[in-house]
């Protein structure tokens, strides 16, 4: 008889721990196959579920939330997550696939998945619900037809920080904390940062009446002769990953007469070298000496900073402005109680046109435009003026248009060793020419 007491006993808490971690582990997630689509090709989303159906809705985001498909059947599946989920992706099956319609706009496009627990004998709570998304981005059809500006987005941003699966590209957030140094787009991405970067952006522009057509970073590697139907690039978001090819490809557009604006620091900092056709992303960082590349003594491809001297490729070279002469405002603990506002040098310049800003007045402090980082050049005063010294690759003949004071943390300057700690530089707005304007 006590023997049968106990047998119930431990079958009564084997189901409870069962139900218990069916709590637990109630969700959706999943990814598509590619970040960014032509109208009429296919996408493949990949879901992992606790349930056996989802419900999915896909939005356009732009100057208003727009849904232009819905399903409350899509069948999905639980399946494991891989132990290098994070950089060589889920490998989860196809739950369900889309053809886009021609008649999607172009734009940033966010999947919204849900699910509703239909209760269990011991659960308790059959009105549960969860839900996740995910992005894709779809291009035009007809590139630079119904406008000649293109924004592309900093999707290689996006999975840089992504840390789902164990890790990102940044030590302080993976598991045990664990840097990566390869990152998979094959898997889920709850938080995308296009609402943090670049939303604001789309959506003032949309309501003025600007029409955009839209890409992904790693369409200028692989689709790169878009370029030439447009007149303008935009770079909006935190635009800190880029490949070679990315590069190169952008500075012939430029040379070939092409106009770019990058309107937010940290912009073209590191190297990253794409895999597997775009899937994934390698970069080692601040740990350049143990990326393979190094061992091959051909540095031009290090995956490390662009300004780093071994690559020798600084970012200014393209943005007229990089990070190792900028810094923190207001962030990292560098001139926190900074306006966080530019200082005008040159009001006169047409960036100025209409603005009546006076030399030496500030503006932007009230809105914080200048931080948490910060992009500048090495400069000297000459004539009460900033002048590039040009030593840091800034072009002949960029003009220093504003300043803000900026610097890096001491933590960031011990592993590079041409750095000298303490410098305090700037955030700079500036502009070149050479074939096309760049600002």
């Amino acid at each position: 008889m006590r023997f049968f007491s106990l047998l119930m006993i431990y079958l009564f808490l084997s189901t409870f721990s069962t139900a218990s971690f069916a709590q637990e582990t109630f969700f959706v997630e999943g990814y598509p196959d590619k970040t960014s689509y032509l109208p009429g090709e296919t996408i493949n989303f990949h879901l992992s579920s606790s349930e056996d159906l989802c419900k999915m809705q896909i939005y356009r985001l732009g100057s208003e939330e727009v849904m232009v498909w819905s399903s409350d059947s899509i069948q999905s599946a639980l399946y494991p997550v891989p132990e290098n989920a994070s950089s060589h992706g889920c490998q989860w099956p196809v739950s369900h696939s889309l053809t886009i319609p021609e008649g999607w706009k172009t734009g940033y496009y966010e999947v919204r998945m849900h699910i509703k627990d239909r209760g269990g004998q011991f659960t308790g709570r059959n009105n549960r619900t969860a839900e996740s998304k995910m992005f894709f981005v779809v291009r035009s059809s007809n590139p630079g037809q119904s406008t000649k500006v293109l924004l592309q987005l900093a999707t290689n941003t996006y999975n840089a920080y992504n840390n789902w699966g164990g890790s990102s590209l940044y030590g302080y957030h993976g598991r045990a904390n664990l840097q990566g140094h390869r990152v998979s787009i094959e898997r889920p991405q709850n938080s995308s940062f296009f609402h943090r970067w670049e939303y604001d952006f789309v959506k003032w522009a949309e309501k003025e009446g600007y029409e955009i057509d839209y890409a992904a970073n790693s369409d200028l590697e692989f689709h790169s002769g878009i370029l030439k139907n447009y007149h303008l690039i935009l770079s909006v978001g935190h635009d800190e990953y880029w490949s070679a090819p990315m590069r190169d490809h952008l500075e012939a557009f430029i040379a070939d007469g092409g106009n770019v604006a990058f309107f937010s620091g940290n912009s073209v900092c590191w190297q990253v070298r794409s895999e597997d056709g775009g899937k994934a992303l390698t970069s080692w960082k601040q740990w350049y000496n143990m990326d393979p590349q190094y061992k091959t003594g051909e540095f031009d491809l290090l995956s490390t900073l662009w300004s780093h001297h071994l690559v020798n490729r600084p970012e200014n070279q393209l943005t007229g402005v990089g990070f190792l002469f900028g810094g923190y405002h207001r962030s990292h603990g560098q001139f926190m109680d900074g306006s966080g506002a530019y200082q005008v040098h040159r009001p006169d310049h047409w960036i100025f046109g209409g603005t009546d800003l006076q030399r030496d007045q500030e503006f932007g402090g009230k809105n914080t435009i200048v931080g948490y980082e910060c992009d500048g050049c090495e400069m000297t005063m000459v004539n009460g003026f900033p002048e590039p010294t040009h030593r840091d690759g800034t072009p002949e003949n960029f003009v220093i248009l504003a300043t803000a004071p900026a610097r890096w943390h001491p933590d960031d300057c011990e592993w590079y060793e041409k750095w000298d700690q303490g410098r305090t530089g700037a955030a700079v707005i500036g502009t070149y020419s050479n074939g096309g304007t760049v600002v």
